[in-house]
């Protein structure tokens, strides 16, 4: 497992972290031991990263991670959760002082922590970015003690260069894999000469890049790659990264071609996005231990050569580009 500093914190980070938000909810019936086992195999494959979110379970994915870091000892993982998204109606006004400060008390009381390590804005509306008085508040509750670092989760790369122009913005997170690239263009490059961790989320776009999703396959009613493929719930480039299915299938394909042999395309996937020396961390969840397990040996793989990365690039310019590029 390899480490990088999580931006100014200076702490270091596993490169591949984990995302709590299959263990919390809307993938499917994922059971509260499968969800300890997935995150006790990931810890103990050198992972010291948890990504969650105050809504994965309405707090469900939250208790989990407690549960499982109480039973055990040595050094305790770096814990990012988000918060925003339980606000009814989802406005840039909800986000003030107060509502931030009481969502910020129920997950330091979910995940049994004093002071939360890093505290994100959960993917909220544009106009936030806008809003200095929305960082204000962020840095009143650092001062205050309730957290130790914010970030933003964020949709589109706009959203991610405006929220980087805040000097208390330590980390942000962000849709990036093979099938959303734009991100390398101008963001990445830019959080990178700013220092500011980068957290890639969707790294396997739903889990199309693993190859093992299929024309044939269904979803559990529960899960979002049924119930959010035309944006019913949230952002329809969380599910499937905004490809449409059957145009994702087809690329898939054409990435498998260059998957080495004796690797999972999942690994190979993970591995393309660590390739950007601007990714801090990778967040890929885990139904089980084995996917885990499976997940953290990406950080070891060797360098993808340049051959492999142009066929990628062009596969994205080829076939996906025109669906995502210009929308996120």
């Amino acid at each position: 497992m390899h480490y990088h500093n999580f931006g100014r914190t200076g702490r270091p980070v596993s490169n591949i972290g984990f995302g709590a938000w299959q263990i919390g909810g809307s993938w499917g019936s994922v059971s509260e031991e499968d969800g300890r086992a997935a995150l006790n195999a990931a810890l103990d494959a050198g992972i010291n990263f948890i990504d969650t979110a105050d809504v994965y379970g309405d707090g469900r994915s939250e208790k989990i991670i407690a549960d499982v870091l109480s039973g055990r000892g040595g050094e305790k993982p770096f814990v990012a959760t988000k918060a925003g998204r339980r606000l009814d109606p989802h406005t840039v006004e909800g986000y003030n002082r107060e509502n931030l400060e009481g969502f910020i008390d129920r997950s330091l009381k979910n995940l049994k922590m004093e002071r939360l390590d890093l505290v994100q804005l959960h993917c909220p509306p544009t106009e936030a970015f806008y809003r200095p008085e929305v960082f204000e508040a962020l840095e009143a509750l650092k001062a205050k003690g309730k957290i130790a670092n914010y970030g933003v989760s964020v949709e589109k790369v706009e959203e991610a260069l405006k929220a980087i122009e805040y000097p208390g913005v330590t980390s942000v997170q962000i849709i990036y894999n093979i099938f959303r690239q734009r991100p390398a263009s101008l963001f990445l490059p830019e959080a990178k000469r700013k220092n500011v961790a980068v957290i890639v989320r969707v790294p396997l776009a739903s889990g199309l890049l693993s190859g093992k999703i299929t024309r044939d396959t269904r979803f559990d009613k529960e899960d979002h790659r049924n119930f959010n493929r035309s944006g019913e719930a949230f952002d329809v480039g969380e599910t499937f990264a905004g490809v449409p299915f059957e145009i994702a299938l087809d690329a898939v394909e054409e990435v498998r071609k260059h998957v080495p042999g004796g690797e999972t395309m999942a690994a190979f996937a993970l591995r393309w996005i660590l390739m950007n020396e601007a990714v801090t961390v990778a967040i890929p969840g885990a139904r089980n231990a084995e996917q885990a397990k499976g997940n953290a040996r990406a950080s070891d793989l060797p360098v993808i050569g340049d051959d492999v990365m142009e066929a990628m690039a062009e596969i994205y310019r080829n076939r996906i580009a025109r669906h995502v590029h210009q929308r996120w």
